[in-house]
């Protein structure tokens, strides 16, 4: 009975998620020393929604190295620091003719907030090209019965409500060549008993992203997506137990988790010239086996 109970997950209620990434130990790398940059994304204006830590910052810099300029949302609050650091990096790392970067505060789960970022964007570059929603929360749940309806609303505003305030905003914005890319998760495709919301927000953004690149391709707007597996993040490590931590990727074949800067590189070829025939399609930078979903499974029936 004590094993059991040792494998229960805590309720998670987090009022902000990912945020603190500049506490996480180790710090996770979002920008790899050997990354080289061949001018990509020259000239281009780039929103990443969630950009301030986790992947939404690897990709911020890689977006910057190609010579984008970059835009990123992040929550006032817990992400304060993290966006601060992020800000600067960017600087640090952005080509000398693009315009100096911007951090702006919003919860993009509502659409006012996602029509001001938009705003904002616009009114400091004049237009926009890539956009980046990678905004994302997740809560570990033991069942269904402890997912309130207040998390479950929760949950889908920021993971795909976001999605679409985003691109109804943007696209006035975008012109012929531009490009979306939505942010998703293997979840989408083998489930998590641990995590049935978020799973299920992560199904509802690949239909979203299939659905919108037939809405879109006939203005020649490219719509695509990136779905990863475990990845060292404030958002994939913030809700888990200590004891899951300390294991957390070792059921890939590689078996670790993947670092941020090694799923950023998906991003910059999907926002590039090279992906011109790419439209409704996920890249999977995830590295999963057979055998995860039986292990999550298993993970289940010791929660009960």
């Amino acid at each position: 009975m004590e094993a059991e109970e040792e494998q229960k997950f805590p309720t998670q209620r987090q009022e902000q998620q990912p945020g603190k990434q500049h506490i996480m130990d180790p710090i996770p790398q979002a920008l790899n020393p050997d990354y080289r940059q061949a001018n990509k994304l020259h000239g281009k204006v780039a929103i990443v929604t969630g950009g301030d830590s986790g992947i939404g910052r690897a990709v911020c810099y890689c977006f910057a190295l190609e010579g984008a300029t970059v835009a990123f949302t992040y929550v006032k609050g817990q992400e304060e620091k993290d966006a601060e650091d992020t800000l600067k990096k960017i600087q640090e790392l952005k080509a000398p003719d693009a315009k100096d970067p911007i951090a702006l505060p919003a919860d993009v789960g509502f659409d006012e907030n996602c029509k001001m970022v938009v705003d904002e964007v616009v009114k400091n570059y004049g237009g926009i090209d890539i956009l980046v929603n990678n905004a994302a929360e997740q809560h570990l749940s033991n069942s269904i019965e402890e997912i309130t309806e207040g998390q479950l609303e929760r949950v889908f505003r920021t993971n795909i409500f976001s999605h679409f305030f985003m691109v109804r905003h943007a696209l006035k914005h975008m012109k012929e060549g531009s490009c979306i890319i939505n942010s998703t998760s293997v979840h989408a495709y083998c489930g998590s008993p641990m995590v049935l919301d978020y799973s299920s927000t992560n199904g509802a953004i690949v239909a979203f992203t299939r659905a919108l690149a037939l809405h879109l391709v006939n203005k020649g707007i490219r719509v695509n997506a990136v779905a990863t597996g475990p990845v060292w993040t404030p958002l994939q490590v913030a809700s888990l137990p200590e004891e899951m931590i300390t294991k957390f990727g070792s059921e890939t074949p590689m078996g670790r988790v993947a670092q941020p800067h090694e799923i950023a590189p998906s991003y910059v070829f999907m926002a590039s010239p090279e992906s011109s025939y790419y439209t409704g399609q996920v890249l999977h930078p995830n590295e999963m086996k057979a055998s995860y979903a039986k292990n999550l499974i298993a993970r289940a029936a010791n929660m009960v």
